[in-house]
């Protein structure tokens, strides 16, 4: 049924003018943003200042924090997310930006603990007794293991692809924030449980399984809009032709394979990656195991 509607909606619809698109310079967004890249700054020149060798993987992560900040600047506050509105191809270009560009990278700078000094002394020793609290560690032990940020991340991705949430999302700006932050948030927590918990939760093997379950996943949604007929959004429909002389459909079709397979992709190379390090750690561990000499007096009396 919720594939009906969408399609009746767009046989009776009469195709509106498109303008354009813009930068999009919302208070909502671009204080965030701003505030966030202070914070790092000052933290990082703090940081930068104290450390002496150390300040080689203070540069990586510095380099890695600027390429996760300016991709997800760009995605949110280029001309990319108003021509979103339009064309449903260009509007999944940009959740891919988000979840599987920008957050990985952020989440492999590290950039909280950067943050952190940008704080004075008196309040970092606030925020770091808050964060050492066992009620926070104990809700981000949980929500940052493997099975739990896959299954919100899995969560976030199906219900607001939803015809119901969709609409909302392209109709009210509220919502549009509410939906790039859950999906923003739920790609950091994922990334964070496949990159940072190499021991816990189950270590790399979980992440690998769950990186792999996540391109099925997502993969299956993606299919869903591939092979679909009908056009799912009635915003869409009512456009008539998107960008690039697309018809609602083919526009669906288009973003859904955008979120198939190169979505899928990502997620089977990161686990690719995760499994080779998880030999390589495994074949260490075997050659540091003590081995014992056939001619060792000891081993020869017990009978070994």
């Amino acid at each position: 049924m919720s594939l009906v509607v969408p399609a009746l909606a767009w046989a009776h619809a009469e195709p509106v003018a498109q303008q354009a698109p813009g930068w999009t310079l919302s208070p909502g967004i671009l204080i965030p943003l701003a505030f966030s890249l202070l914070l790092y700054v000052s933290g990082a020149a703090r940081l930068f200042q104290r450390a002496h060798g150390g300040r080689g993987l203070l540069r990586r992560r510095a380099m890695l924090f600027a390429a996760g900040w300016l991709i997800l600047a760009a995605a949110v506050v280029s001309p990319l997310h108003e021509a979103g509105e339009s064309s449903f191809t260009l509007h999944m270009i940009e959740h891919e930006v988000l979840m599987l560009v920008a957050a990985p990278l952020l989440v492999l700078a590290r950039p909280l603990e950067t943050m952190l000094w940008a704080w004075p002394g008196p309040a970092r020793k606030v925020i770091g007794g808050w964060v050492h609290s066992s009620a926070l560690q104990s809700s981000w032990r949980f929500l940052s293991g493997a099975v739990t940020a896959t299954l919100l991340q899995a969560a976030a991705l199906w219900l607001w692809h939803g015809p119901i949430l969709f609409e909302l999302a392209l109709a009210h700006d509220g919502w549009h924030i509410a939906q790039h932050l859950s999906f923003l948030i739920s790609a950091l927590l994922f990334w964070s449980a496949m990159f940072h918990n190499k021991r816990a939760h189950g270590g790399r093997g979980l992440a690998v399984l769950c990186l792999f379950a996540t391109s099925v996943i997502s993969g299956a949604l993606g299919a869903l809009m591939a092979f679909s007929q009908s056009p799912w959004y009635p915003r869409y429909a009512a456009l008539g032709l998107a960008p690039f002389g697309l018809t609602p459909v083919e526009d669906q079709q288009l973003a859904g394979l955008l979120m198939w397979i190169p979505g899928g992709l990502v997620h089977a190379a990161a686990a690719l990656i995760l499994l080779a390090a998880l030999l390589r750690d495994s074949t260490e561990t075997i050659s540091k195991t003590p081995r014992f000499p056939a001619t060792d007096p000891s081993i020869r009396d017990a009978g070994i």
